[in-house]
């Protein structure tokens, strides 16, 4: 099976897809889309995803978008390792974190939305503070939704879903300087750091990384 992963070594969404792929063992190939010269606005890439959004994972030629998605055909094709609870109940909480991190946190710093407010009128420190602002309030509900949890990840002794989606955003609120001293997410985020999977997936591994 061929796999070929739409991604940009910054972006959130892309970081969750290329950590799944990881932990279920799979090789994949990197064809990058610098989103900061919207090179994913090529008619080339858009008439692959529509959106015109990162990532995309082409499986023998067929394109899937959305990260969550994404990593849903993933588990389902590759149910090893697991990365959602085999029980209903505990994998409809697993989900719902996930949800409250993709849908509620993360979209408001994304490019083109940042890029919006700035055409609107609002200057860098007023878009950057407006993201803090939701960034934080979603992390302090996250943390208070795993907080009766142990073991070193969000739902106990093994990684799931919540951690493939909690860790990119960890590191995007400390690019606009939002608080992240939240005691078990940031326990979290070190074991999960350590684990080869995040390790071969962070951004600063990836052969498009540009910290400049």
């Amino acid at each position: 099976m061929e796999l070929v992963l739409h991604t940009y070594w910054r972006s959130s969404a892309a970081w969750r897809v290329r950590t799944a792929l990881a932990l279920k063992g799979l090789g994949w190939e990197a064809a990058p889309h610098n989103l900061r010269t919207n090179e994913q606005t090529a008619p080339g890439y858009v008439a692959r995803n529509p959106q015109g959004l990162v990532p995309a994972l082409e499986v023998d030629g067929a394109v899937l978008t959305q990260s969550l998605a994404i990593i849903e055909y993933l588990e389902e094709r590759f149910p090893q390792p697991p990365l959602l609870p085999a029980e209903p109940l505990e994998r409809a909480r697993v989900r719902a974190f996930s949800l409250a991190v993709a849908c509620d946190i993360h979209p408001v710093q994304n490019l083109r939305v940042l890029r919006m407010l700035r055409a609107r009128g609002l200057d860098q420190a007023a878009v950057d503070g407006w993201a803090r602002e939701v960034i934080e309030g979603g992390l302090a509900a996250c943390s208070r939704l795993i907080a009766d949890r142990t073991g070193p990840f969000c739902f106990g002794e093994t990684l799931t879903l919540a951690d493939v989606v909690l860790i990119p955003q960890m590191a995007n609120a400390r690019r606009f300087g939002a608080r992240t001293d939240y005691p078990r997410l940031e326990a979290i985020e070190a074991a999960a750091l350590a684990h080869p999977a995040f390790i071969a997936s962070h951004p600063d591994a990836q052969g498009d990384a540009d910290p400049a």
